[in-house]
């Protein structure tokens, strides 16, 4: 019995051709409309209705399960049921927090470490590309689900092909930190860099195994056209870091955008032109290596994402645009960037968010050009998760740039710089006035950032969540209802285990 339900699930994930990318652009929008919701509502009302649990999950975390499953396939109603009380919230008086007076006496400035000041967009960003994904591991293998967000056979676009490349790029996104607090890193010996990544990277390896020994040992069904007989998604996670520590000596050379383009555009050729694209198809699974053909194939093209997601936390997460390429420039002619007093004065400065914001749609702009221009010639043949050919890449990179900058004008228009006390005067007066950065004390979601304090671990709560589920139910046949109240406490449970250690980080790598 066990044997046949396996086979029936296999086959119910299979032959999949995905939706069209203007649907998944509406489904997904609703995680805009929930923060702009969110962002009409806090700023006018008292700052503790903001910190509670419940009211946070009902408007962030809710719409973002009913326009994967009940409304998918009318996302367009839900946008507008979440815009109707955002539109009225305006016609109330906005609440306003006035900052202190500064102190007579300041404390002499002693030397720091290097420290990026939070972009909410960025926060906000991550936390709902996390939510999007743990919510989607379970609801996919529930028939209220639609099987056109489901992940594609091959060829096509889905709300889950999107996740696992977007999780690529939030990886890359984030690890231009590092390279932010100190550029001169790229110079650093290589050897000891790539033992260091790979120590770091070892306890995803792990899990990576654990999870082929878990499968393999409990008749789990699978889809070995996702990634192979062995292979998963958390050995490609832990991979790619390391990769990208190889290609530091380039990175000091070459614009990590056009590196990421290079890298995407080789990883096409080789498939076009060198066979991969007919051995990922076509070849039988003979050998540990055609076994997991798709999972190497695809690491060069998940690399090359990885690396445009490189680019954009190099021009976002600081507070310069042009503060990446510019310390590049001065690697090997002075001993000032490994000063760690300059540096972190660099990334404390005010916050440049205009231009941030015009440099991000250039990128955003890039992408989905490439993306169509690449399409209108059948590069690739069509979008691939599978072997994460060309389109793919700039899919995924034009998308997540574009949700990226709705979040960075969300906050920049309905939470503009509240009046502050100049340093000279001592008087009230216009934010923009002064010198400092009031961008980077727009509110977060605390449910948000403490999604993004522990979510490795959330991530592997939500796979073993999802692992026991099936285990139990046979979510294939179970009725919308039920799914809809499994999935509503799933989604629950999740938010509520990330609150409960929101003021802890349960694991550093």
């Amino acid at each position: 019995m066990a044997s046949d339900y396996k086979t029936a699930k296999e086959s119910w994930v299979s032959d999949l051709t995905g939706s069209t990318v203007i649907h998944i652009n509406f489904v997904s929008s609703v995680a805009l409309y929930s923060i702009l919701l969110y962002s009409s509502i806090v700023s006018r009302v008292p700052p503790s209705w903001s910190k509670k649990f419940l009211g946070q999950w009902i408007i962030l975390v809710f719409p973002l399960l009913l326009s994967m499953t009940v409304y998918a396939n009318i996302p367009a109603f839900l946008l507008f049921v979440l815009l109707i009380p955002a539109s009225i919230a305006p016609f109330f008086p906005r609440q306003y927090v006035s900052s202190p007076l500064p102190s007579q006496n300041p404390m002499p400035s002693s030397p720091q470490s290097p420290q990026i000041s939070p972009l909410p967009a960025v926060t906000i960003y991550r936390a709902h590309m996390m939510l999007m994904t743990i919510l989607g591991i379970l609801a996919v293998d529930f028939p209220v689900f639609p099987r056109a967000l489901a992940k594609c056979e091959t060829f096509g676009v889905s709300l889950m092909d999107l996740g696992v490349g977007s999780f690529v790029f939030s990886q890359g996104l984030v690890s231009a930190a590092p390279l932010l607090k100190n550029p001169s890193h790229l110079s650093a010996p290589a050897v000891p860099k790539i033992l260091t990544i790979t120590r770091k990277s070892l306890p995803i390896i792990f899990l990576g195994l654990v999870r082929v020994l878990l499968v393999k040992g409990t008749s789990y069904p699978e889809h070995e056209s996702e990634y192979g007989t062995h292979w998963n998604f958390f050995i490609t996670l832990a991979l790619l870091p390391i990769l990208q520590v190889v290609l530091h000596p380039v990175v000091k050379h070459v614009p990590v955008a056009l590196l990421g383009i290079l890298v995407a555009f080789a990883h096409q050729l080789t498939l076009s032109f060198l066979g991969m694209h007919q051995y990922v198809l076509h070849a039988p699974r003979v050998g540990i290596i055609s076994a997991n053909k798709e999972g190497l194939v695809s690491l060069a093209g998940y690399l090359g994402l990885h690396l445009l997601g490189l680019s954009t936390g190099t021009i976002i997460l600081p507070p310069s645009s042009k503060y990446f390429s510019r310390e590049l420039r001065k690697l090997g002619h002075s001993r000032r960037n490994s000063d760690a007093q300059y540096i972190a004065n660099a990334l404390s400065a005010p916050r440049e968010i205009n231009h941030t914001a015009i440099t991000l749609f250039s990128y955003t702009f890039v992408w989905w050009t490439l993306f169509y221009a690449m399409k209108y010639l059948g590069v690739g043949v069509g979008v691939s998760r599978r072997m994460v050919n060309v389109q793919y890449i700039f899919w995924v990179a034009g998308f997540n740039t574009s949700f990226i900058l709705g979040y960075l004008l969300l906050h920049m228009a309905f939470h503009p710089p509240p009046p502050v006390y100049s340093q000279q005067s001592k008087l009230k007066v216009s934010a923009n006035r002064i010198d400092i950065d009031l961008y980077q004390t727009l509110p977060v979601p605390p449910l948000f950032e403490a999604i993004n304090k522990n979510g490795l671990v959330l991530f592997l709560v939500a796979n073993v969540a999802t692992g026991l589920v099936n285990l139990v139910i046979p979510t294939m046949y179970t009725p919308d209802p039920w799914a809809m109240i499994i999935l509503g406490v799933y989604s629950l449970v999740l938010s509520s285990f990330a609150w409960l250690f929101r003021d802890k980080r349960l694991i550093r790598l």
